[in-house]
């Protein structure tokens, strides 16, 4: 089950960041970098974030996290994460469809790092296509990719 998660909340935050903690950790170890930023994002900026969090359920469990902005009819999704005890299950698939069908929206736009073939075949999947690549100041080469749907 997919709902929107009140990130404000210190005990859901800390929820999120758990997610967070467990599925970059693996991401780290998949792009082979020892520092990766997002492993240093507290709950505390997960709980004050203005943007907005869903989460996938399994059995009262926060399984996985997609935490997404809208402005205008573009969405951005800023990160999904998934616990690595939930991997293969298709969880990522759900809140991919999720905020793409839910939402009123003509484009959506993620970022990921370029040596991130899971993440970028998933998106594929959903019709996302790179449209740019670049090395932020980490130096964890990135690429971005859109998808535009149809009213």
């Amino acid at each position: 089950m997919i709902i929107k998660l009140e990130n404000s909340n210190e005990i859901v935050a800390n929820q999120i960041y758990s997610v967070f903690q467990n599925s970059y950790k693996v991401e780290a170890q998949l792009i082979d970098v020892a520092k990766f930023p997002p492993l240093s994002r507290s709950a505390n900026n997960i709980a004050n974030s203005k943007t907005e969090f869903y989460g996938f359920s399994d059995n009262y469990t926060l399984a996985a996290v997609i935490e997404i902005e809208i402005d205008k009819k573009q969405l951005d999704i800023h990160s999904l994460t998934v616990d690595p005890k939930y991997f293969r299950q298709g969880i990522a698939d759900k809140l991919i469809n999720y905020v793409l069908k839910t939402f009123d929206i003509s484009i959506a736009i993620v970022e990921t790092a370029t040596v991130n073939k899971p993440a970028i075949n998933l998106y594929e999947k959903h019709g996302f296509l790179e449209f740019k690549r670049w090395t932020p100041s980490h130096g964890i080469e990135k690429l971005a990719m859109l998808v535009e749907l149809v009213a």
